[in-house]
C-alpha cells in the first residue's frame, strides 16, 4: 500500500511558506493506519525493544500502537506542566526560541531499550532533544521510526549515530 497517497498537502500552514503535511486522511482510513503502523514497527521487530516513546502530540497516535504490535510498554515524551510528580526534562533550541520535553522520573532505566516514535522528521531538532532526554535516564535508544522524512530539511544529519526509518520520504 502506497501511504503517500493518504497524506494531504496543506500550504501556508501554521503560516506563509510552510508546507503542512497533513495525516488525517491516513488515521481516517483504518487500512491505512494499520500499515503505517506495521511499516513503522516493522525495522524494529528484532531490535529487542523494552519501550516505545512517543513524542507529544503526534507521536501519541502512533506509539502506543506500535508498542502494541511489539509487545512492549509505551511512554509518552510530554510538553511542560502535562506530567504529576517529578520528571526529567531537556531543554532545546527552536528556530524562534526554546522548549522543553519531559518523562516521568524513573520511568526508564540502565539498560532499558528504546525506540522513539514521531509522525514527521523535519530539521531533528525535536527528535534530537528526545534522544538526549531518554539518554540522560541511562536508557539506549535503539532507533527512531517516523511516518514520514521530509528530507530536504536534512533532519537525520542530527541523529547521525541512530538508526532512523520512515515509511514515507518527501524530496
Amino acid at each position: 500500500m502506497d501511504l503517500s497517497g493518504y497524506i494531504r498537502d496543506v500550504p501556508d500552514f501554521p503560516e506563509p511558506g510552510i508546507l503542512f503535511k497533513d495525516i488525517g486522511p491516513l488515521l481516517d482510513d483504518h487500512r491505512a493506519f494499520a500499515e503505517a503502523v506495521r511499516s513503522m514497527s516493522a525495522p524494529f521487530a528484532a531490535a529487542d525493544i523494552s519501550h516505545v516513546a512517543g513524542i507529544e502530540a503526534r507521536g501519541f497516535l502512533f506509539g502506543p500502537s506500535i508498542a502494541q504490535e511489539l509487545s512492549v510498554g509505551f511512554l509518552p515524551i510530554r510538553k511542560p506542566g502535562k506530567l504529576p510528580g517529578e520528571v526529567i526534562a531537556h531543554d532545546y533550541a527552536l528556530e524562534y526560541g526554546t522548549d522543553r520535553i519531559e518523562v516521568a522520573a524513573g520511568a526508564l532505566q540502565t539498560g532499558d531499550r528504546v525506540l522513539l516514535v514521531d509522525d514527521v522528521l523535519a530539521t531533528g531538532g525535536t527528535l534530537q532533544a528526545a534522544c538526549a532526554l531518554v539518554s540522560s535516564s541511562g536508557a539506549e535508544i535503539v532507533g527512531i521510526s517516523v511516518l514520514i522524512d521530509l528530507v530536504a530539511l536534512n533532519g537525520r544529519s542530527k541523529l547521525p549515530d541512530v538508526h532512523t526509518s520512515a515509511s514515507i520520504e518527501v524530496n
